[in-house]
């Protein structure tokens, strides 16, 4: 069954906008999991605008889910995970200066960094995923690197739901139906959220985990966060 990892870092943004403490992070992640999450992801970036190194420091030993730290693997990033030693490594590459994430690797021109990342965190016994766009080939070329699992970047899903769900997922089933033979396990995420994520966990259902953040939290300003992430898991299970 796929599993609902909540992004957290909205809320750090929050918090970071006034200053303090308001509202607690390391207690959101707490409360995501009370709520039923099954995992807690972050997204520490180097300007530290949302989610803090520091944070990412007092929420592993906090948790008792799954913990995922994705990002961009610049020194100081594979510094951080080797030390906290999350149960996933999603890598992603995203510029510094990046809003959000915006692209996947392309894992032929950058195999042999790829490669040597990937064996550097699973020598600490650290699932590692790979953040790509949804082709075949890029999917093909993560599992040269040696990942565990590939995770797809369902924003061009998500921008043509409303047109046609079916031709908006046809080039992710595509793609994950490689994944599967290839033997890796499949993660998405991006812009997911109550209108399309059942649709998608409905035709790839063998996908592992979804990763949504932006989306429950803005659902949460209305619902609460126990509401919303309860509805999420309703649209996961839905099928």
């Amino acid at each position: 069954m796929t599993k609902l990892s909540v992004n957290i870092n909205k809320i750090a943004t929050i918090r970071n906008a006034r200053g303090g403490n308001m509202p607690d992070v390391e207690k959101a992640a707490l409360d995501c999991e009370r709520f039923g999450a099954e995992g807690i992801t972050v997204h520490p970036r180097p300007d530290e605008r949302h989610i803090r190194y520091s944070d990412v420091r007092a929420i592993r030993p906090a948790i008792t889910t799954e913990f995922n730290i994705e990002g961009n693997p610049i020194p100081s990033f594979v510094d951080l995970v080797l030390e906290v030693v999350p149960d996933q490594v999603t890598l992603v590459p995203d510029a510094h200066d990046a809003i959000t994430s915006n692209s996947g690797w392309d894992t032929a021109a950058n195999q042999g960094f790829l490669t040597e990342i990937c064996k550097e965190f699973k020598s600490k016994g650290i699932r590692t995923s790979i953040f790509i766009n949804p082709e075949p080939a890029m999917a093909e070329g993560a599992a040269k690197c040696g990942c565990d699992r590939v995770e797809l970047y369902t924003a061009d899903y998500a921008a043509g739901f409303a047109d046609s769900p079916e031709n908006a997922v046809r080039p992710y089933l595509e793609t994950a139906r490689v994944i599967k033979e290839l033997g890796l396990g499949l993660n998405a995420g991006h812009d997911l959220n109550l209108q399309n994520l059942s649709w998608f966990v409905r035709t790839i259902p063998w996908t592992d985990e979804v990763s949504i953040g932006h989306a429950v939290i803005c659902d949460a300003l209305y619902m609460g966060l126990e509401a919303t992430i309860r509805a999420y898991l309703s649209e996961i299970r839905k099928f």
